[in-house]
């Protein structure tokens, strides 16, 4: 496997150095003399995907951070190394009782994920259940670089082995009194009066305590939050839901367990790249590093998927999670285009490789960005956001019929993305329209 990528790395690597196959000094033009991405740092690169060449790059070289473009490596990871469903339990059955295990699968009761299949496997078993908690010890729920102080906010759960509800709980206003699902955390909702403030909810850090600061939410209120996560939770969550007894136990997953799988692997990668879910990317990695290991080293993962496909990329590159808010990732323009061409190479069909990305104009993190040509689109990218850092990174078709794979990487920009995101659409508009 090794000796053909390294071929497939040669091979780039001396495209990239032959002449331009296409005169892209109107694509020079449009980057040199814009007055927005002179006022910060950013990077492109564009390579032709038909002819497999480098066409042009600015910076393509230079370190960035990807935010949420790190998903793109998920998504490549579970290409290659999960089938196509997802394995949502363990399970082995030993005389009365039903013994199951956790597989990292970020589906279990999830709001918007859950196909049932293992919440009606539980519900319908005769027999007693048992919930065996890893006697590894985890994972720390964060990653490396996590901002620690957004630990209350949804998109940043704890991540764990047998995630419930998404590991958040949410909160309703109904009547004018603040609800919450799960039911349980209820009596979790305390009053802390803030006179000079709008309403507000948070959560303490080292607790499942959520307090509000008034004693009524606004009309029609909604929030996410977040739980502490730990295995007496989860089945403490699950008892209520199940409505039957589960307990706790301590007990080795033996190599003849059996699995209940819950979801189309390709549906919870669509639903991680359109909305940019950071849950579901980081649970992935879980899945995949249980599936290889049998035990969820996510770290060896990304340090395995290095070393076979990322250390033979032009540029060198770090990855420190799945999802993308970790500020110590830091990846180039080439990188990313060079990763796109092997997901490109790993799906042919076009249409299910771009149902994976948002599509501009129709749908995900794209869907208000670009206008359709002629009812077309045209541009299927992956966006990333973080303070002063916005990109893109996709796929892109011609009005000519030529496809191309890009990477527009910008940051240390003042203010909002809005300006940096009309003028990479623009740009991306005129490379449609032109080439």
């Amino acid at each position: 496997m090794k000796s053909i990528f390294l071929i497939y790395a040669i091979l780039f690597v001396s495209f990239s150095l032959k002449g331009q196959s296409l005169d892209v000094t109107s694509i020079r033009k449009e980057l040199d003399y814009s007055n927005v991405l002179k006022a910060h740092f950013f990077g492109f690169c564009l390579y032709d995907l038909d002819s497999n060449r480098f066409v042009m790059g600015v910076n393509e070289n230079k370190l960035f951070t990807p935010a949420s473009n790190a998903k793109t490596f998920t998504l490549f990871a579970s290409l290659k190394n999960l089938g196509d469903s997802i394995p949502g339990l363990h399970y082995v059955e030993r005389g009365d009782s039903l013994i199951f295990w956790g597989t990292g699968d970020p589906t279990f009761l999830h709001n918007r994920l859950d196909s049932r299949k293992v919440f009606d496997f539980l519900k319908t078993s005769k027999k007693r259940l048992y919930y065996a908690a890893e006697q590894q010890a985890e994972e720390t729920f964060f990653r490396k670089g996590w901002a620690m102080e957004d630990y209350e906010e949804y998109y940043q759960p704890e991540i764990s082995s047998f995630p419930i509800f998404g590991n958040v709980v949410t909160f309703r206003e109904k009547k004018g009194v603040l609800t919450c699902s799960p039911a349980r955390f209820q009596s979790a909702i305390e009053y802390r009066a803030d006179a000079n403030a709008n309403y507000a909810l948070s959560r303490r850090f080292t607790e499942n305590v959520y307090e509000q600061n008034r004693t009524s939410p606004p009309h029609k209120y909604v929030n996410e939050k977040p739980f502490r996560y730990s295995p007496q939770l989860f089945v403490q969550l699950l008892t209520d839901t199940l409505k039957r007894d589960v307990k706790l136990i301590a007990y080795n997953r033996p190599t003849d367990f059996k699995t209940i799988y819950s979801q189309a692997t390709a549906y919870l990668l669509r639903e991680m790249m359109l909305p940019s879910d950071n849950f579901i990317a980081e649970q992935l990695n879980m899945l995949i590093a249980q599936e290889k290991y049998a035990s969820f080293q996510t770290a060896r993962l990304r340090n395995d998927m290095q070393k076979e496909y990322y250390d033979y990329f032009t540029d060198k590159i770090e990855l420190y999670d799945g999802s993308g808010l970790s500020s110590y990732n830091k990846v180039t323009p080439r990188s990313m285009v060079e990763l796109l061409s092997l997901i490109h190479n790993s799906i042919k069909d076009s249409t299910a490789l771009h149902r994976l990305f948002p599509t501009g104009g129709v749908d995900g993190t794209l869907k208000r960005a670009y206008a359709l040509d002629k009812g077309e689109p045209f541009v299927w990218a992956k966006t990333g956001t973080v303070h002063a850092v916005h990109n893109q990174s996709g796929f892109i078709r011609t009005r000519k019929g030529r496809n191309f794979a890009f990477s527009f990487l910008n940051t240390n920009f003042w203010g909002e993305a809005t300006a940096v995101r009309r003028e990479m659409v623009r740009i991306m508009t005129f490379i449609r329209e032109n080439y």
